[in-house]
């Protein structure tokens, strides 16, 4: 489960280096006895392409909410905006994805 937490600001928090290269986080919650699950603020830094990772697949429910920039699904050739929303099941295939302009996305993670 993940940990308790009564409001507070992220913009306390520092951005830490993220999994991908090219991105920074900031975890908001996360189960310390399953890690995957989370909820997270992530940036991409402008240019950030994750085409040489491939088609991406997890074993988790993923919903993403883009606060603000730019993200490009290079399988679907479309460009998404801050206010676009995305709701994943495990092994749903999606990316890969490039950034023109960098993005700041809410993500958050759960097991079904």
């Amino acid at each position: 489960m993940k940990n308790e937490r009564e409001f507070f600001s992220p913009d306390a928090m520092p951005w830490r280096t993220g999994p991908q290269p090219g991105t920074a986080e900031r975890i908001l919650s996360r189960d310390e006895a399953d890690p995957e699950v989370l909820t997270r603020l992530v940036r991409w830094e402008p240019g950030l392409d994750t085409s040489p990772s491939g088609v991406i697949r997890h074993e988790w429910v993923e919903e993403v909410y883009l606060l603000e920039g730019d993200l490009h699904d290079l399988t679907l050739n479309r460009t998404f905006q801050a206010g676009d929303f995305a709701s994943r099941p495990p092994g749903m295939e999606h990316g890969p994805y490039r950034t023109t302009d960098g993005c700041v996305m809410l993500e958050i993670r759960y097991r079904p």
